[in-house]
C-alpha cells in the first residue's frame, strides 16, 4: 500500500497533471486529422520527453496515445474518413448513424466504450501482467499466421454485401501489400524500376486515398445534397450511452476482454482487435442484418476493444521488454532513456514507477470522457460547413498527412491513385474496408508464413502441431468451410425438391 501512495505522489503533482492535460489535447487533435495516427502522435512527442522526468514523460505518451486512438473515430463518423486502420472496421455503421442525424450517438458510443475498454485493460495490466505475458510468449510464427488469417477472414464476412465482393477487396489490399522490398527475400516486386516504389505501399496514404479522397471525388462529381449528411441532433451523449451499457453489457465486456488479450500479443495491436471484435459482435448478435446500416452494437464492442488493446500492448512491454505494437516500441526506447529497464526485475527494483504508470493509464481513460465530450460538441459543427469549403480543406489535410509519412511527394501521388481506386470500387459496390486490412496485415501474413515454412522444412502439418496454433487453425478453416458446406447442402436440398 505504501508503494501505491508513493506512486500517487509522483503522479498527482500540478506539473504532471498539466502535462497530462496538454498531451491529451495534443493527442485528440492529431488523432482527429485523417492520416496523423496515434503512432505519429507518439513519435512527435518523443523529443519533448527528453526534457522531462520519467513519470511526466511516460504520462505524456500514454495520454496522447489513448486520446488519438479514440479521436480517429471522429473523422470516420462525420466524414467516413477513418483516422486509424482500427476505425475502418466500423466506419460504415458510424457514418450511417451520421447520415441518420445521430453523429453524437455514434461518437458518444466510441468515447464511452473506449474509456471502459481502456480501464478494463488497465485493471488486467495491474493484476495479471505476468500471467498474460507468459501466454503471449508462447505465440510463435505459426500462431501469428493463423491469427492474421482469422483477422482477414473477419474482414470478408463482416463486409456489407456479398462475401465475394469482400474477398475481391481483400485481394486488392493483399496485392498492394506485396509491392516493394518489404518481404522475407528482400526481392523488389512490382516496383517498375522506381526507387520510391521499393519502399512499398504505405498504408496511411492508401487509407486516406481509399476513404477520404474517394469521398472528395464523389462530392465533386455528384455535386448533390445527397452526399451531405443531415444536421446533427443535440441530445445528452452520456445518457444515450447509459442506455447502451444496459442494453449491451455482454458486448462491452467481450470487446474489452478480446481487445486486451489480442493487444497483449506482440505485434498484433488494436487493428486486428477491432476487426475481430466487430466480427464477433455481428456473429453473436440477435440482429446481424442491422450491421452496416447504422447499428450501435458493433461500435460498442469494437470501441471497447480498441483501447483495451492499447492497454494490453503494455503487458509484454513492461514484463519482458517486448513491444506489443509500434507505439510501445517507441515507449520502450523512452523508458531506457529515463533509466527504467523493462523486464521482470523492474517490478522489484522500481515498483513505484510501474504503479505510477498504472495510475496514469487510469487517469488518461477518465480524462478522455470530458475532453472527448468537448471534441464531439466541437466536431459536429463540421457538418454545417458548406461542402464547397469543406472538401478542399479535407483534401489539404489529406495531402499533409500523406506527405508527412516520409516527407515525400510520392505519398501524395499514392494517395491520389488509391483515391481513384476507392471511388471505382464503391461505384461497383466493392467495400473498401477489407482492402485496408489486407494492406495492413499482408506483410505480417507473408512473413509468418515463410518463417513457419522454413522452421518446418516445408511441412504444412507443422501449422497444426502446436496446441494454440491447431485451435486457431481449425477455427479459421471452420469460418470458411461452414458457410460453403451449408450452401452445398442448401443447393442439394433445392435440387431434390425440384425432382
Amino acid at each position: 500500500m505504501s508503494i501505491v501512495i508513493e506512486a500517487a505522489n509522483l503522479v498527482f503533482q500540478p506539473y504532471v497533471l498539466l502535462v497530462i492535460f496538454g498531451a491529451a489535447a495534443f493527442g485528440m487533435f492529431v488523432g482527429a486529422i485523417p492520416g496523423l495516427t496515434a503512432t505519429m502522435a507518439t513519435a512527435l512527442l518523443v523529443p519533448v520527453t527528453f526534457f522531462m522526468d520519467p513519470v511526466p514523460a511516460i504520462a505524456t505518451i500514454v495520454t496522447a496515445t489513448a486520446m488519438a486512438i479514440f479521436a480517429g473515430d471522429i473523422p470516420g463518423t462525420l466524414l467516413r474518413m477513418p483516422g486509424t486502420p482500427a476505425s475502418a472496421a466500423y466506419v460504415q455503421d458510424a457514418y450511417a448513424m451520421t447520415q441518420q442525424g445521430r453523429p453524437e450517438a455514434a461518437l458518444g458510443a466510441s468515447l464511452v466504450f473506449s474509456s471502459i475498454g481502456g480501464i478494463f485493460g488497465t485493471l488486467v495490466l495491474i493484476t495479471a501482467s505476468p500471467v498474460l505475458a507468459e501466454i503471449a510468449l508462447k505465440f510463435s510464427s505459426f500462431e501469428y499466421f493463423w491469427l492474421v488469417v482469422l483477422g482477414l477472414s473477419c474482414a470478408v464476412f463482416i463486409s456489407p454485401g456479398s462475401p465475394a465482393r469482400g474477398l475481391i477487396a481483400l485481394f486488392i489490399g493483399l496485392f498492394a501489400a506485396t509491392v516493394g522490398l518489404d518481404n522475407p527475400a528482400a526481392v523488389p516486386r512490382y516496383t517498375f524500376g522506381s526507387v520510391e516504389m521499393m519502399g512499398g505501399v504505405q498504408f496511411i496514404p492508401a487509407m486516406i486515398g481509399l476513404f477520404a479522397v474517394s469521398e472528395v471525388i464523389r462530392a465533386f462529381i455528384k455535386r448533390a445534397s445527397d452526399v451531405r449528411p443531415p444536421a446533427a441532433m443535440s441530445k445528452s451523449i452520456f445518457r444515450q450511452q447509459a442506455t447502451n451499457l444496459v442494453t449491451y453489457p455482454v458486448q462491452a465486456l467481450r470487446g474489452s476482454i478480446l481487445g486486451t488479450a489480442i493487444g497483449a500479443l506482440p505485434g498484433a495491436g488494436a487493428d486486428i482487435a477491432a476487426w475481430i471484435s466487430y466480427a464477433v459482435s455481428k456473429k453473436f448478435s440477435k440482429t446481424p442484418e442491422k450491421f452496416g446500416t447504422g447499428h450501435v452494437e458493433g461500435l460498442v464492442e469494437a470501441g471497447a476493444s480498441n483501447n483495451g488493446a492499447m492497454s494490453g500492448a503494455w503487458i509484454p512491454a513492461l514484463v519482458f521488454g517486448i513491444p506489443g505494437d509500434s507505439i510501445t516500441a517507441i515507449v520502450i526506447g523512452v523508458l531506457y532513456i529515463k533509466g527504467i529497464n523493462p523486464g521482470p526485475m523492474v517490478f522489484i527494483t522500481q515498483p513505484e514507477m510501474i504503479y505510477a504508470v498504472f495510475i496514469v493509464f487510469l487517469l488518461a481513460n477518465l480524462i478522455m470522457l470530458p475532453l472527448g465530450w468537448i471534441a464531439i460538441k466541437g466536431a459536429r459543427h463540421v457538418l454545417s460547413i458548406p461542402q464547397k469549403v469543406l472538401m478542399p480543406v479535407i483534401l489539404m489535410f489529406c495531402m499533409v498527412g500523406s506527405f508527412a509519412i516520409n516527407n515525400s511527394v510520392f505519398g501524395i501521388g499514392l494517395m491520389l491513385i488509391f483515391g481513384i481506386i476507392g471511388f471505382l470500387m464503391e461505384e461497383n459496390d466493392i467495400p473498401i474496408a477489407p482492402a485496408i486490412l489486407g494492406l495492413v496485415l499482408g506483410p505480417m501474413l507473408e512473413q509468418n508464413f515463410v518463417t513457419s515454412m522454413i522452421k518446418s522444412d516445408g511441412s504444412f502439418l507443422a501449422f497444426f502441431e502446436r496446441p494454440i496454433a491447431a485451435g486457431l487453425g481449425l477455427f479459421s478453416i471452420a469460418i470458411w468451410a461452414i458457410p460453403l458446406v451449408l450452401w452445398l447442402l442448401h443447393r442439394r436440398s433445392a435440387r431434390q425438391n425440384l425432382t
